[in-house]
């Protein structure tokens, strides 16, 4: 059913492209790329090389990782798709 002049299936892909756009970027939030610290950034705690060796690219211990895992991450509210039932908030 096409809403408007939407074509078939257009709500669908709009959210399947919303959920790859979220999944990509997750993903590439949580994969730290280049050399693993000794040390954490943050509290300058010695980094367990067992850590380093699992995670490559790793700069926080397990303690700061955590505390940075349950803040709640703020995002842009720019809705690329243009979709109006978001227009209108």
């Amino acid at each position: 059913m096409a809403g408007g002049w939407a074509r078939d299936g257009a709500v669908n892909e709009q959210i399947e492209a919303s959920i790859r756009d979220e999944l990509a970027r997750l993903q590439t939030r949580r994969a730290p790329v280049g050399e693993a610290l000794s040390h954490c950034v943050e509290c300058d705690e010695p980094i367990p090389e067992a850590r380093r060796t699992a995670i490559p690219g790793v700069k926080l211990c397990i303690d700061c990782q955590q505390e940075r895992d349950a803040r709640p991450a703020m995002r842009g509210g720019i809705n690329r798709r243009g979709s109006k039932d978001s227009q209108l908030k």
